[in-house]
């Protein structure tokens, strides 16, 4: 049992609970319980570097029509101009990418063709926004009213414009949130115009990406013109090249007919697959289009019935799934044609091809939740990954559109797959998955290779770990694994555990046993003189500042957050630690956890890192980020499950309906994941297994509606006993019926389905505190 469970049964089950300091974890619920779906706020998230949007979208669509009001990343609650409603976005990211294609209603004569000179004024008391819409009337331009909606393939606008007759549209194809580096528009009829825009950006440079857009308006515009530069020709049809670019419709509203509508579809093929997507979708009236799209996300969000919670409890979680559930996108078109990353042409067959990868961040929450609700999905999101390894060479990093920007450090790729494929997505693939992995984790891109995959793979392999050369030449535009040496030593080291477990799964033991030693590489970054982990340089000394608060080599953390990146060998972690009652100790202090207990909600937000951009210098958690999100699960190894309800807890406390009520970027949907996963009572510690974590839902029930096609039982339902009075911790756990006292389980078990039930009292318990009861290792891992 350890110092730590005697601590327990010597008195801490009758230490007073911490003091509720969430304001949203009140459950006292008034009135009818609303559907999820009107629960909903997709302004969460759009303050403080949240970096989410609020505009139109379906559930992982082609399109994400949404307002650009001058962000670099789009929507920023704080700014109070809109520049254009354009047709991509992601939800979360850090840097300029998207914002293609702008489009504006205006009203009199055309004296702008920059965006930020023809911008409205708007205030937030006359916008709304919902699952699949978007409204907002301007200040500006009479007054004018925009409503947008979204289908799978295509965009759809609605605007009220005074009575006036000069109500423009403008169609702005040289101004995006990314760089433009070429752009053209052509007025093919009187109610329909094509654009093609050619990008790139992202953090660094990247290979250019093209996107096509044909947009139709429900009526024959009156007249209508282009421009370039700052020269707007009347009549004009066509205008090409660098610099602003774009084109107008103008209508006469005046007769009474004060609407105009018009739809935006998009390919990342050609102006063909754009044409192809207006007409299958384009026909629909701004009203169905809606409804169905409304009907779509019902219909998802539904899948999860949170109940027990305060409706504010509830609005967080339902946002937060909402969220969750807008990426990957739909990358082909509605005839399967979809441009892979050779740059040619692809038809999908047996599978939808999906884009846009922010794998190290969605690796570790956000793709186990979409195995879970969105299994379909998940399975085809897995195939397109190695659609771009077979027609690319590598598997990616992070992808966006048609190009690999090679952000991140590490190999986010293998757990990703490695966990398709223990979730049972990927039958039938199993041995063409294992090659991809198996060639990514061995090898390096050739130079003339546009990915970069495993860097340092050359030194890791040799030395077992990533040299600091941070001043080494970038072979090409990426984030540079030998810059942040410890971190990539660190993920290339849990990257191989996943592997490993694939690879005995399917018979081949000699690389299971390989990756297997590869995946205690972690050692060779850890300072038994500093108890941390710390950088080393090529001949092996250690490098830069002994404090692990001040650590050089790890990307966008310290070596106190990244402490925790060990999620395949936890008990190896504690050992070297100095076993399970240091291991404890050191995680009391990472939490600030005696004044947590205190006042939790005041250390989430004073004591823990708290600036989304707050990197560096600290030693104590960082929920802004994505390399510890798995560190309040630790404490179920050191048999101290209680401490991760109480740390949990408080995490979540960050996690509000408000504006800045996302912790950091959400980056596709991966901290949104986190606080779902997390408000359920089940958490994947340890990416690229089928293991869960189990911790206290925050729902007295959680009832999961699941694909019969992956889990043939259709449902399977988390309870909390007592949760609505005094209970907090967990005095007993049953699963189907029989006792549990381990703190995880497998997606088998979810599989089979019934329920994970739990009991519930105001005091910690011995539940979970046994040497046995803590998430395995992955060689502790059943096979299947």
């Amino acid at each position: 049992m350890g110092l730590a469970g005697a601590a327990l049964c010597a008195g801490l089950v009758g230490a007073s609970p911490p003091t509720p300091g969430c304001t949203v974890g009140t459950d006292a619920e008034a009135g009818p319980a609303k559907a999820p779906i009107d629960l909903v706020d997709p302004f969460i998230g759009t303050r403080n570097e949240g970096n989410t949007f609020p505009g139109a979208a379906v559930p992982f669509g082609k399109v994400q029509l949404s307002p650009d009001t001058g962000s670099s990343t789009g929507y920023d609650w704080d700014q109070d101009s809109i520049r254009g409603f354009s047709a991509v976005h992601l939800s979360g990211v850090g840097c300029r990418m998207g914002g293609d294609l702008p489009v504006m209603p205006t009203t009199g004569d055309i004296t702008s063709t920059d965006n930020a000179e023809y911008a409205s004024a708007f205030r937030h008391e006359r916008e709304s926004a919902g699952p699949g819409s978007y409204k907002v009337s301007l200040d500006d331009y009479g007054g004018t009213t925009a409503e947008l909606t979204a289908a799978r393939h295509t965009g759809h606008q609605r605007y009220t414009f005074p009575a006036t007759g000069k109500a423009n549209v403008l169609l702005n194809s040289g101004q995006a949130l990314h760089k433009v580096t070429d752009s053209s528009v052509r007025v093919l009829d009187d109610r329909t115009v094509a654009t093609a825009v050619t990008g790139s950006g992202f953090c660094q440079g990247t290979k250019p990406y093209k996107v096509w857009a044909v947009t139709r308006f429900d009526r024959p515009f009156d007249s209508h013109g282009t421009w370039s530069g700052d020269k707007v020709t009347k009549g004009g049809d066509a205008s090409q090249g660098g610099g602003r670019r774009g084109a107008y419709a103008r209508f006469d509203t005046r007769d009474g007919d004060r609407d105009v509508e018009a739809v935006t579809a998009l390919s990342y093929v050609d102006a063909a697959g754009a044409a192809r997507n207006l007409a299958a979708e384009g026909r629909r009236s701004f009203e169905d289009t809606r409804g169905a799209a409304r009907k779509a996300w019902a219909e998802r969000l539904g899948q999860v019935k949170a109940s027990g919670g305060s409706e504010k409890r509830r609005r967080v979680f339902y946002s937060a799934l909402y969220r969750a559930l807008l990426h990957p996108n739909t990358g082909e078109d509605v005839d399967g044609r979809y441009t892979g990353w050779d740059r040619k042409i692809h038809r999908s067959k047996g599978h939808t091809y999906y884009q846009n990868w922010s794998l190290w961040d969605t690796y570790r929450t956000q793709a186990q939740l979409l195995a879970l609700v969105a299994p379909r999905e998940s399975r085809d999101m897995a195939l397109s990954l190695l659609d771009v390894d077979a027609q690319g060479g590598w598997l990616p990093r992070w992808g966006y559109g048609t190009t690999e920007t090679n952000i991140m450090a590490g190999d986010p790729a293998t757990p990703f797959l490695a966990n398709a494929y223990q979730q049972g997505l990927l039958k039938g693939h199993e041995e063409e998955t294992y090659r991809a992995l198996k060639k990514n984790a061995d090898g390096v891109p050739p130079k003339d290779s546009p990915y970069v995959g495993r860097m340092a793979n050359k030194e890791y392999i040799r030395d077992g770990y990533v040299p600091y050369e941070p001043d080494k030449p970038k072979p090409k535009p990426a984030s540079l694994d030998y810059r942040h040496s410890a971190s990539a030593t660190l993920e290339y080291a849990a990257a191989d555990a996943a592997l490993a477990g694939v690879a005995r799964d399917l018979g081949h033991d000699a690389d299971a046993a390989r990756y297997e030693k590869r995946s205690r590489n972690y050692r060779k970054v850890f300072d038994p003189d500093t108890g941390f982990f710390r950088a080393r340089e090529s001949g092996g000394k250690f490098a830069g500042p002994a404090d692990p608060a001040r650590s050089k080599g790890f990307q966008e953390g310290t070596s106190w957050q990244y402490t925790w990146m060990v999620p395949q060998d936890v008990p190896g972690l504690m050992s070297l630690i100095g076993g399970r009652d240091a291991t404890e100790e050191r995680l009391d202090s990472f939490f600030a956890y005696d004044r947590l207990r205190e006042d939790p909600e005041k250390t989430s937000r004073e004591e823990w890192v708290n600036g989304p951009y707050d990197y560096y210098d600290s030693d104590t958690y960082n929920p802004q980020n994505e390399h510890d999100l798995i560190a309040p699960y630790t404490y179920l190894s050191t048999g101290s499950p209680w401490k991760t309800t109480d740390v949990v807890d408080a995490a979540l406390c960050l996690f509000t309906d408000a504006p800045d009520g996302v912790t950091g970027n959400d980056d596709l949907g991966t901290m949104s994941s986190w606080m779902v996963l997390s408000a359920m009572g089940v958490f994947p510690a340890n990416p690229g297994t089928d293991t869960w974590a189990l911790n206290r839902p925050a729902f007295e029930r959680v009832e999961l509606n699941l694909d019969r096609d992956w889990y043939p039982s259709g449902r399977f339902t988390i309870n909390a006993e007592g949760k609505g009075g005094t209970g907090r911790y967990i005095q007993s756990a049953s699963l189907g019926g029989s006792d549990l006292s381990r703190t995880w389980i497998s997606t088998d078990e979810i599989r089979r389905g019934g329920s994970l039930s739990f009991r519930l009292g105001p005091k910690p318990s011995r539940w979970g505190t046994g040497k046995g009861d803590g998430p395995p290792s992955p060689s502790a891992v059943p096979r299947r």
